[in-house]
């Protein structure tokens, strides 16, 4: 266990535990970097077990409309992308939880691809998952993230096919996140019927844990997504926490810490 990663260290823990792990997203600097900080340690210390920090970005095309004005308050702001190394520098001060980049290739490949994978690393940043880089086109960023020992999370959609998943496992490290729902992300009623034959599937190919998210935002969707998945993903109902208390970041933290909590309820596998 000693010679594992955070990654592989959380899902294992969880696996020992009889649990999902609970994968929480928000965007960084949202709605500014202090108050940022105290939502992720507010989540970290109410039940989210891997943190998933969405690169403010002016052109998020996988997000739905509560993660597209997230990532708006974010740069309005002026958070840049020393920011959002900064800020993992902060969490780790309180924080050895798992942190995997919520992003798009445009904001690592306009860095310089290996000097973007190195910073990150150093920041404490454990893995990387790029919305619109398929693993087909990601050698130079797959290349550099083995050098420096960062996960490349990919993608697993309704609508791939099954042909493709093991072209998409072969290339993904730390977890392969599986996507519930066709389209973008956001809060929905209730989740596609499918799921467990879904992440079966992907497993006959990897070993890799499987985690899903789109869509996932209250407890029972948890509970339910736990039976089939070795992790849950839920971000706009956490984000939602935070454009709904702007005017007051205390209650931000409480409501936000507050949601986190219920959710964790359900992740207890049956």
């Amino acid at each position: 266990m000693d010679n594992l990663d955070r990654i592989a260290k959380l899902f294992s823990s969880c696996k020992e535990n009889g649990r999902a792990a609970f994968v929480g997203y928000v965007c960084a600097c949202d709605p500014d970097f202090a108050t940022s900080v105290k939502v992720c340690r507010e989540l970290l210390e109410n039940g989210v077990d891997l943190l998933e920090l969405g690169v403010p970005f002016s052109d998020p095309l996988a997000d739905g409309l509560t993660n597209q004005l997230a990532a708006q308050r974010a740069l309005e702001s002026g958070c840049k992308q020393d920011d959002v190394f900064r800020l993992v520098e902060e969490i780790r001060k309180f924080s050895d939880a798992p942190i995997v980049f919520y992003t798009y290739y445009n904001l690592v490949f306009s860095q310089g691809v290996e000097n973007y994978v190195e910073r990150a690393k150093a920041s404490g940043v454990d893995g990387l998952l790029t919305l619109d880089l398929p693993p087909e086109e990601g050698s130079e960023l797959i290349e550099a993230s083995r050098k420096y020992d960062v996960k490349n999370v990919f993608i697993v959609a309704p609508t791939t096919p099954k042909s493709r998943i093991s072209t998409i496992t072969n290339s993904a490290s730390g977890f392969i996140y599986y996507v519930s729902r066709e389209g973008v992300t956001g809060e929905r009623d209730d989740l596609a019927g499918d799921l467990l034959e879904r992440v079966s599937s992907i497993k006959e190919h990897t070993d890799l844990p499987v985690v899903v998210g789109f869509g996932v935002s209250n407890t029972k969707q948890v509970e339910e997504v736990a039976q089939a998945a070795d992790g849950v993903v839920v971000g706009s109902a956490l984000v939602n926490c935070i454009s709904g208390n702007l005017k007051n970041p205390d209650m931000i933290l409480d409501q936000i810490g507050k949601k986190a909590a219920n959710l964790a309820t359900g992740l207890l596998v049956r």
